[in-house]
């Protein structure tokens, strides 16, 4: 596979193991205008270093991250992108509430949903974004075998679509992200819910 950059950043790849590193200050999301008077609301930035590849067709991408969870929103996350204002990310992310988190944002015409999933104890997770045409699935596993649904959505797709793993760090000071065991399997699966 070939992959290639929007906003290059830094990496260092070996075997099954990818490390890439977060910048202080980037994210991937666009915010809807909503402010609130206390606590922290994303602002919108689409700066964070987003290393893909393009697939056709349906596919089953796997992947599992690791990172310190030092500050609000330092996140390891997986991407799909249809272009610059239709895109959706799947996160192992600090929370504002101070949770480690499979959270999922979905970015449709420039604005930008946000969604807590489950709660997660350790530090590290697998990610794992499933396609059967226009429909998407995100799933988090902590075995790496049984896999939970965390989101099931639609996005207006052509064929070909940008796929890879994005580091984040909008509110910190940035940081190592690390990836193993990355793979891509170009099939349809029976059952998008499940991811299988």
């Amino acid at each position: 596979m070939k992959f290639n950059w929007i906003n290059e950043g830094q990496l260092k790849e070996e075997k099954n193991r990818i490390e890439m590193y977060a910048p202080a200050g980037s994210d991937f999301f666009c915010n809807n205008g909503a402010i609130s008077e206390e606590g922290i609301t994303p602002e919108t930035l689409c700066n964070a270093p987003f290393y893909y590849t393009e697939i056709k067709g349906d596919f089953v991408m796997k992947v599992k991250v690791t990172h310190e969870f030092k500050d609000t929103y330092d996140s390891a996350s997986v991407m799909i992108m249809i272009d610059m204002l239709n895109l959706a990310k799947a996160c192992f992310e600090k929370t504002d509430f101070g949770t480690h988190a499979a959270v999922s944002v979905v970015t449709r015409n420039g604005e930008s949903d946000d969604a807590n999933g489950c709660n997660v104890d350790s530090n590290t997770v697998w990610l794992q974004i499933t396609r059967v045409g226009n429909s998407f699935a995100f799933h988090y596993s902590e075995d790496g075998k049984a896999f939970y649904m965390m989101r099931f959505f639609n996005l207006s797709a052509s064929d070909s679509i940008k796929v890879g793993l994005l580091a984040q760090a909008p509110q910190g000071q940035g940081g190592v992200r690390i990836y193993e065991n990355f793979s891509i399997e170009n099939k349809t699966v029976k059952n998008i819910r499940f991811g299988e």
